[in-house]
């Protein structure tokens, strides 16, 4: 019989997320989760037990501290952690871009700092800053700048829109170091790691409908100061050491989606089989069987995408036109998924004490996050030999 868990994997795959999913069972059951949701809380507990079992090392390399693992492990385990409580895998993203980030250029830092295996490990909290109030995808006109003063960076700027600073210990914030190369906006812009606990730094919480738990943020920089080696990778080379991270993001982004479709598919079909009106199950309704084969054919469909995008990167082929369609198709897909599980629903599903609602708020924000799906197309509309439209 057909399920919505995942038709082929490599066994070993499947014990990941069968361990994944225990531990979530233990620390996250589901009125925690919505608990955590409701008030917009970090799953703490949560997050220590993933680090105590190497899951937040993923996609560090285990010379640096961290606990190696392929794309495809990270995204099964992003979708698990989605299925329970979506806004903890937009912060077990967070985690794993940083990952992927210190193990390239920036490892040198990294490695001073002994930043890689704290993060592993869940000692240390890290967050990201690159969107600001009036840039969201247009990074290249960011307004946040650095300089060297007195033997350190001195930062000024705000950024807007940023999971879990407000838990965070440091965070890697892209900003202006230098001027433009003429022509090449993205030259003058670095990665630097910044402490968040000082008093150039003030981080407010910023309340969204959907991804509660996620912990958005706004943070302003006030003559902040982070130490001169505190460059992540080279100066104003930033946005080429974040570039290095964009496929495999996008993939792990598909795998929220993922794990918040799965789980609304699988709300939505127990809705079927235990709901009765006009003597018997309302899963007998041809009508509301349709809705429920088209949510598993839109899954498997994603699904299906985002395991070649997978696999593009593993084995070091050009990805960037498959991850972004495996971004763009889970995305879509999954609020289909979630609105037909709530038509079907009902009340039921817009009840505070029902998932369902957390998932339909939730997934509005993989239309737009981390990168919009209208720019995904543009994208693609460039990879098919048409004109650059930004």
């Amino acid at each position: 019989m057909l399920g919505t868990r995942p038709f082929e994997e490599p066994p070993e795959r499947g014990d990941l997320r069968d361990m994944v999913g225990s531990l979530l069972a233990r620390e996250l059951p589901p009125d925690r989760a919505l608990a955590l949701d409701r008030a917009g809380l970090f799953a703490a507990e949560a997050w220590a037990a993933l680090g105590a079992a190497g899951l937040l090392g993923l996609g560090g390399a285990e010379s640096a501290g961290g606990t190696g693992g392929t794309a495809g492990d990270a995204v099964a385990v992003t979708e698990e952690i989605a299925r329970v409580l979506p806004g903890l895998a937009v912060d077990y993203v967070t985690c794993g871009m940083a990952m992927r980030m210190l193990g390239h250029d920036g490892g040198a830092a990294a490695a001073a700092r002994g930043w890689l295996p704290r993060i592993a490990s869940g000692e240390m909290i890290c967050s990201f800053g690159m969107s600001e109030p009036d840039v969201g995808t247009d990074l290249l006109n960011l307004r946040t700048s650095a300089r060297v003063e007195d033997g350190r960076w001195v930062l000024r700027g705000q950024k807007l829109w940023i999971s879990l600073a407000h838990k965070a210990g440091i965070v890697f914030v892209l900003c202006r170091t230098d001027p433009p190369e003429e022509k090449r906006r993205s030259r003058g812009l670095s990665v630097l790691a910044v402490p968040l606990d000082q008093p150039g730094v003030t981080v407010n919480r910023v309340h969204l409908a959907g991804m509660r738990a996620a912990g958005t943020c706004e943070i302003y920089f006030d003559d902040a100061v982070a130490p001169l080696d505190h460059l992540v990778g080279e100066r104003g080379r930033g946005m080429a050491l974040l570039a290095q991270t964009l496929d495999v993001e996008r993939v792990l982004a598909a795998g929220i989606s993922l794990g918040i479709g799965r789980a609304a598919l699988d709300l939505h079909l127990a809705h079927l089989r235990e709901r009765e009106a006009f003597g018997g199950p309302i899963g007998r309704f041809q009508a509301l069987q349709h809705a429920a084969a088209d949510s598993l054919a839109d899954l498997s469909a994603s699904r299906a995408l985002v395991n070649t995008a997978v696999r593009a990167i593993e084995d070091g082929r050009p990805a960037t036109a498959l991850t972004a369609m495996a971004k763009l198709v889970a995305g879509e897909s999954t609020a289909r998924i979630v609105d037909r599980g709530m038509r079907a629903m009902a009340a039921h599903g817009l009840a505070e004490e029902s998932a369902m609602q957390m998932y339909f708020r939730d997934a509005r924000l993989q239309l737009f996050s981390p990168v919009s799906n209208d720019m995904i197309r543009n994208i693609l509309g460039e990879s098919l030999g048409l004109p650059r439209s930004y």
